[in-house]
Protein backbone atom coordinates (compact mmCIF):
# COMPACT_ATOMS: atom_id res chain seq x y z
CA UNK A 1 0.00 0.00 0.00
CA UNK A 2 1.25 3.48 -0.83
CA UNK A 3 2.08 6.06 1.80
CA UNK A 4 -1.03 7.84 3.06
CA UNK A 5 -1.14 11.26 4.63
CA UNK A 6 -2.65 11.84 8.04
CA UNK A 7 -5.48 13.74 6.35
CA UNK A 8 -6.26 10.79 4.08
CA UNK A 9 -6.39 8.39 7.02
CA UNK A 10 -8.60 10.76 9.03
CA UNK A 11 -10.90 11.03 6.01
CA UNK A 12 -11.15 7.23 5.73
CA UNK A 13 -12.01 6.97 9.43
CA UNK A 14 -14.66 9.70 9.12
CA UNK A 15 -16.17 7.93 6.14
CA UNK A 16 -16.25 4.65 8.08
CA UNK A 17 -17.92 6.28 11.08
CA UNK A 18 -20.47 8.28 9.05
CA UNK A 19 -23.24 5.77 9.74
CA UNK A 20 -21.81 4.40 12.98
CA UNK A 21 -19.06 1.82 13.24
CA UNK A 22 -17.23 -0.32 15.77
CA UNK A 23 -13.47 -0.10 16.30
CA UNK A 24 -13.02 -3.30 14.31
CA UNK A 25 -15.02 -2.05 11.35
CA UNK A 26 -13.10 1.25 11.28
CA UNK A 27 -9.78 -0.58 11.61
CA UNK A 28 -10.48 -2.78 8.58
CA UNK A 29 -12.01 -0.05 6.41
CA UNK A 30 -9.14 2.38 7.09
CA UNK A 31 -6.44 -0.33 6.83
CA UNK A 32 -4.95 0.43 10.28
CA UNK A 33 -3.36 -1.67 12.99
CA UNK A 34 -5.08 -1.65 16.36
CA UNK A 35 -2.33 0.55 17.83
CA UNK A 36 -2.68 3.08 15.01
CA UNK A 37 -6.46 3.02 15.34
CA UNK A 38 -6.34 3.83 19.05
CA UNK A 39 -4.05 6.80 18.39
CA UNK A 40 -6.25 8.17 15.60
CA UNK A 41 -9.49 7.68 17.55
CA UNK A 42 -8.01 9.47 20.55
CA UNK A 43 -6.81 12.33 18.35
CA UNK A 44 -10.15 12.61 16.55
CA UNK A 45 -12.26 12.45 19.71
CA UNK A 46 -10.05 15.13 21.27
CA UNK A 47 -10.69 17.36 18.26
CA UNK A 48 -14.46 16.66 18.25
CA UNK A 49 -14.44 14.94 14.86
CA UNK A 50 -16.02 11.71 16.11
CA UNK A 51 -17.80 10.62 19.27
CA UNK A 52 -18.18 7.29 21.00
CA UNK A 53 -21.67 6.16 22.03
CA UNK A 54 -21.50 4.04 25.16
CA UNK A 55 -24.88 2.35 24.71
CA UNK A 56 -24.38 1.17 21.15
CA UNK A 57 -20.57 0.95 21.38
CA UNK A 58 -20.32 2.71 18.04
CA UNK A 59 -18.23 5.63 16.84
CA UNK A 60 -20.17 8.30 14.98
CA UNK A 61 -19.05 11.32 13.03
CA UNK A 62 -19.84 14.73 14.55
CA UNK A 63 -21.00 17.80 12.65
CA UNK A 64 -17.45 19.16 12.74
CA UNK A 65 -16.20 15.84 11.37
CA UNK A 66 -18.81 15.91 8.61
CA UNK A 67 -17.67 19.40 7.57
CA UNK A 68 -14.04 18.27 7.48
CA UNK A 69 -14.94 15.23 5.38
CA UNK A 70 -16.79 17.40 2.83
CA UNK A 71 -13.91 19.89 2.65
CA UNK A 72 -11.44 17.05 2.08
CA UNK A 73 -13.62 15.71 -0.74
CA UNK A 74 -13.87 19.18 -2.32
CA UNK A 75 -10.10 19.61 -2.21
CA UNK A 76 -9.67 16.18 -3.81
CA UNK A 77 -12.11 17.16 -6.57
CA UNK A 78 -10.22 20.42 -7.20
CA UNK A 79 -6.90 18.63 -7.43
CA UNK A 80 -8.37 16.03 -9.79
CA UNK A 81 -9.81 18.76 -12.03
CA UNK A 82 -6.49 20.58 -12.12
CA UNK A 83 -4.69 17.36 -13.07
CA UNK A 84 -7.22 16.63 -15.79
CA UNK A 85 -6.82 20.16 -17.20
CA UNK A 86 -3.03 19.76 -17.32
CA UNK A 87 -3.36 16.43 -19.11
CA UNK A 88 -5.79 17.96 -21.61
CA UNK A 89 -3.35 20.80 -22.35
CA UNK A 90 -0.50 18.35 -22.91
CA UNK A 91 -2.63 16.23 -25.24
CA UNK A 92 -3.43 19.21 -27.50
Amino acid sequence: MKYRSRAEIVSMILESASSGATKTKIMYKAYLSYTQLKEYLSYMEGNDLIKYEEGTQLYRITEKGRKLMHLYEEIGDMVAQTSEEKIAKIAR
